[in-house]
């Protein structure tokens, strides 16, 4: 009896992960708000009404969907930084990562998810929640020699996360493609922070990027 519970609750678990794969790469691929809940369950082949009883609403999917996706990306930053010689390399690892993702996403996606407060207000505390990681994260890079060590990095992740709130609605991008900007935006907020032993490392890294880099991508037409 025991065994036959656990199981139920196994195939649960696993069908409700199936879900939020579907559902997020649906709405990466076409938007939030055009994708419904009835074509989530349409593309797993099961009834809406089951889909319901794990999930009682889009929103709420939505929410799972991005508490998934932190998840991996915790799990990825892991890896990154496990692999890495320094802060640096790690930064740059999860720039070329980032840009990857946009490369996937629709750019109706990050225009839609306004619409949800309660997923932005959910996105905005659990950067908040990082603040202080990501900070003494930084720091490390001073004792590394590739930070400088006049740097409030408080400050300069309070204006980073600012820039990028801003930089996703932006009316440059409707003059260039969203990735040209998000990389001269970048480079140059690394540019400021760094030593010179940092420089030459970022100069490194941005000949051998855009060597093999995808062409770029725009977030608004």
């Amino acid at each position: 009896m025991m065994k036959e519970g656990l199981k139920e609750v196994s195939s649960r678990t696993e069908l409700k992960e199936k879900v939020i794969r579907a559902a997020m790469e649906a709405f990466r691929k076409d938007g939030i708000k055009s994708i419904r809940m009835e074509d989530i369950a349409g593309s797993l082949k099961m009834s809406k009404r089951t889909l319901y009883e794990i999930f009682e609403d889009k929103e709420t999917l939505l929410k799972e969907c991005i508490l998934y996706h932190q998840a991996i990306k915790q799990k990825d930053l892991g890896e990154i930084i496990r692999t890495s010689k320094n802060v640096l390399e790690v930064i740059l690892k999860c720039y070329k990562d980032s840009v990857e993702m946009f490369h996937r996403t629709n750019p109706k996606f990050f225009e839609e998810i306004e619409k949800y407060p309660e997923v932005c207000n959910m996105i905005k505390s659990s950067r908040e929640k990082n603040h202080t990681v990501v900070i003494d994260f930084l720091k490390r890079g001073e004792d590394q020699g590739l930070f400088r060590k006049d740097i409030n990095f408080a400050i300069i992740h309070a204006l980073l996360c600012e820039q990028m709130d801003l930089l996703l609605h932006s009316d440059v991008c409707k003059q260039f493609s969203f990735l040209e900007v998000y990389e001269a935006f970048i480079f140059t907020y690394l540019r400021g922070i760094t030593t010179y032993k940092g420089a030459q490392e970022l100069d490194d890294f941005i000949r051998e990027y855009r060597e093999i880099s995808v062409p770029p991508v725009r977030l608004q037409e």
